[in-house]
């Protein structure tokens, strides 16, 4: 009874959907993320990751590939240090109002109201994490969103697993991102069948 009893509290601390250290904020932006009807925000369990992979990365420059309302962003900014920045880019004036309202006084954020592919062809300097929440980056200008990256660098990407809210055609196009990442070389990549579908590509070579 004893180890069955200490095998129950195992489980449960080890308990996924029990998500600790929620940014205070994402309460008021996800009620006003449901009130829009936004659908793409970041979950939870992503978020919590996402911190995580910000927290290694002291000092670094971080970029966000689809800001929408700022879910994804603000749980960056919670990983981040004081001298880490974050540019963060979405087409979308209604999603990134929501995000800017929010979470802009913070200065070490910059938003950037254009369409991620132009932002991708601009002159850049290099990220320490790409946070690849967008068609382009992802699905389209992969190449160009990968060469921005240091050594060491985090390519980290969401949405892997079926979603409701998926348009057509996007599922086949899964399978082929993946394998294209786990076959280029200078990259170390894992998959997580965990949240919506995860994967994290670490460069290894320049």
């Amino acid at each position: 009874m004893r180890a069955a009893r200490e095998s129950e509290e195992l489980i449960e601390c080890m308990n996924d959907e029990d998500i600790y250290g929620t940014p205070p904020v994402i309460q008021a932006i996800r009620h006003e993320t449901e009130k829009l009807g936004f659908t793409m925000a970041s979950e939870p369990k992503t978020g919590s990751l996402l911190r995580a992979l910000a927290a290694t990365k002291p000092g670094g420059r971080l970029l966000e590939l689809g800001t929408g309302t700022g879910i994804g962003t603000a749980w960056l900014l919670a990983g981040m240090d004081g001298n880490s920045r974050l540019e963060t880019v979405d087409r979308d004036p209604v999603v990134v109002a929501v995000a800017q309202g929010h979470l802009g006084h913070d200065p070490r954020v910059r938003f950037h109201l254009m369409d991620g592919a132009d932002f991708l062809t601009r002159p850049q300097q290099q990220f320490n994490l790409i946070y690849a929440d967008a068609w382009a980056g992802k699905f389209s200008h992969l190449d160009l969103a990968l060469s921005l990256l240091r050594t060491g660098g985090i390519y980290f990407i969401d949405d892997l697993l079926p979603q409701p809210n998926w348009p057509e055609g996007h599922a086949p196009k899964v399978p082929a991102l993946i394998e294209n990442l786990e076959n280029r070389s200078g990259f170390v990549c894992t998959r997580l069948a965990w949240a919506s579908g995860l994967m994290i590509a670490v460069k290894t070579e320049v």
